[in-house]
Formats: structure tokens, C-alpha cells, sequence
């Protein structure tokens, strides 16, 4: 059985969950360690804010001309910087008190990419965190800790091929955050030799990143740029179905960073989806598809079944029911309130 989070951590989640959705609307310089440098062209000063954090690694931003609006403006990046480190201290001490107080951990190497990727625009850009991760947060985000394992360092994230309708254009450099981190990361060739890669990995490591989007039924499963990422991702089906109605949350370890997840009821019927297109090689991440599944649907059913209906019917409007109720029949127990639930059409008693 899941094992609930103590009320009193929970609602400590729910206020850190929104003071970093806050925070994150407040971003300025001074969330970024850097420094300031001049350059001189044809006679003329300008100001540039030099970083080696955020989505492009060592980086440069223009500030403005040598002129006293500028100057005022950078005399701010002092104070806002005091502040910064103070609000990043204090939500250090929260992430603490969470896990202390029950909330599931991201492993440390998995959260330093995730927070260089955050940091760097990927979720602002419409980027989701998907997989065993996501899994994760998103138990936390329910107040429910998980029996089963949650321990991987694959980081899955996925997006649509195009932006969002209400996300505004921007730009982020994957690869150029991942190298900044000096973790070892390097492209994973892949089957073809003349396609863009779309995972990253450290050579000695079980730490690996992959970048996922959207598919048709029937492929072509091959690289796609992704413009905004500046970086290619790996068609997989039904991503388009996973990625709808996405969610903030928490991803914890020593610090925090503020994610997008999939809606949980759409993870765990996602699982059932995609267990039986596994490859043979691949067998053993079956049994962990059928557990998140049954873990996570069976708590929604208890908890939020208003959810799971409404899952259930996006998944029927395209054509997917029988597939899932194949699915669940072959691999759940025959108690399973899951085959209950499908077996009465997607409503709950």
C-alpha cells in the first residue's frame, strides 16, 4: 500500500508549491551569479551581464550603453542578488523540512540537471518532465509516498513540436546547459549516424537525459528538431496524449525546482499504453510500467476519480480504450479496482 505524507507536510507542499510558482514570475539578474563587463565599439561603451547559469551555459546578455539609466540599473543587481541567495537559502530549509517530513527525494546528480535545465526556461518553453521523475513529484504532489521503487537516473522530457498556445517564444540551449554542469555529459550516437542526437549520457554512468515529442500512430519515429531547445527530440506514441492539461510540482533533493509534470491519472494510463510497445530488450521496464500504473490509478480512484473518468474519456475519443483494457486485463490481477473500473465503461461505482 501507498503511504500517505503527514497532513502537516503536505500543507507546507502546497504553500512552497506556490510561492515558487510566484517566485518564478519574479525573475530577474539577480537570480543568476554573474558579473558585469564592458566592451568597446567604435568609440562607443556598452554593458553586458556575463553567467555561466541558465539555458545556455557561459553566456552574455546586453544591458544597455554606457549612460546613467544603465548604470542605475545595474547598481540593482546587488541588492536583488542578496535576495536572491536569501530566498535560495530559505528554500533550501523548506526542501529540507519536506523531505524530513516525508516527500519523496530526487536523486542528487538527476536534480542538478533537472535544476540547470529550469533554470535555463525548458518548462517555460513548454519542456514536461516525464518518466520515473515526474512519477515522483507527482506522489509528492498527491501527499502519497510510493511502495514500489522509484531509484533511475533516466531523465525523460518531453514536449510538443510546436509551442503552446499562451507560452511565449523563447529559446533555450540543452546540450549548452547540460555541458555547463562539467558532469561528463556527451551525445549518444544513435542507430543512424546522420541524425541529431536526442539523448545525452556520462560515459561510466547510469545517468542519461532524453529529449521525447510528439508522433503519429505510425512514425516516422525519427529525430525532430526542436527549434526552441536547440535541440532534436525522439517521436514516441501517444506523447501528444500524455502531454496534455500538464501541471507544476516539485522536484526535491537539497534544493528545489519547480517542474512540469503529466496530469497524474493521464501518467498512469500513459503506462499501461506503452508497456506492451516495449521492445524485447526493454522487457524489465514492463513490470515497472504495470506498477506506476496500478499505483498511481489505484490511488487516483480512491482520492480523485472525477480525474480518472475524465483521463479515461480523452483516452476512448481516441480510439484507445480496448488497447488499455487489453493491457490491463493481461498484466493487472483480476481484482484490480483498475479492470473494475474498465470493465464498467470508465465510471466509478
Amino acid at each position: 500500500m501507498d503511504q500517505a505524507i503527514p497532513l502537516e507536510t503536505q500543507t507546507l507542499y502546497a504553500e512552497f508549491l506556490e510561492r515558487l510558482r510566484v517566485l518564478e514570475l519574479e525573475r530577474t539578474f539577480g537570480h543568476l551569479a554573474g558579473g558585469f563587463g564592458r566592451k568597446v565599439v567604435e568609440g562607443k561603451t556598452f554593458w553586458y551581464f556575463r553567467t555561466s547559469e541558465g539555458g545556455h551555459g557561459r553566456s552574455e546578455f546586453y544591458v544597455g550603453p554606457d549612460s546613467e539609466s544603465t548604470l542605475k540599473l545595474m547598481a540593482h543587481y546587488r541588492p536583488q542578488r542578496r535576495e536572491a541567495l536569501e530566498a535560495q537559502a530559505d528554500l533550501a530549509r523548506m526542501a529540507s523540512m519536506l523531505t524530513i517530513g516525508g516527500c519523496m527525494r530526487t536523486d542528487a546528480p538527476s536534480a542538478r540537471v533537472i535544476s540547470a535545465l529550469a533554470s535555463g526556461g525548458i518548462f517555460r518553453l513548454g519542456g514536461v518532465l516525464v518518466g520515473t521523475h515526474a512519477y515522483i513529484a507527482l506522489g509528492n504532489l498527491l501527499g502519497f509516498r510510493w511502495v514500489h521503487s522509484t531509484h533511475t537516473q533516466d531523465l525523460d522530457f518531453a514536449a510538443f513540436r510546436t509551442l503552446e498556445v499562451g507560452i511565449p517564444p523563447g529559446q533555450t540551449d540543452l546540450w549548452g546547459a547540460l555541458d555547463a554542469l562539467q558532469m561528463g555529459f556527451l551525445p549518444v550516437p544513435g542507430l543512424d549516424p546522420n541524425s541529431p542526437h536526442t539523448s545525452y549520457s556520462v560515459r561510466g554512468q547510469k545517468l542519461r537525459v532524453d529529449l521525447l515529442t510528439t508522433a503519429s500512430r505510425r512514425g516516422p519515429f525519427t529525430p525532430i528538431r526542436i527549434p526552441r531547445f536547440q535541440a532534436a527530440a525522439l517521436p514516441m506514441p501517444f506523447m501528444d496524449y500524455l502531454l496534455e492539461g500538464n501541471i507544476h510540482a516539485l522536484a526535491l533533493s537539497g534544493g528545489v525546482s519547480l517542474v512540469k509534470v503529466p496530469d497524474p491519472a493521464r501518467y498512469g494510463f500513459h503506462k499501461l499504453l506503452v508497456a506492451d510497445e516495449r521492445a524485447i530488450a526493454e522487457q524489465t521496464k514492463v513490470a515497472k510500467d504495470i506498477a506506476q500504473a496500478s499505483e498511481m490509478l489505484g490511488l487516483l480512484l480512491r482520492l480523485r476519480p472525477g480525474d480518472v473518468e475524465r483521463a479515461y474519456g480523452a483516452l476512448k475519443k481516441r480510439g484507445l480504450g480496448k488497447r488499455v483494457a487489453r493491457t490491463a486485463a493481461r498484466h493487472l490481477p483480476k481484482e484490480s479496482p483498475i479492470l473494475n473500473f474498465i470493465s464498467g465503461d470508465g465510471k466509478v461505482d
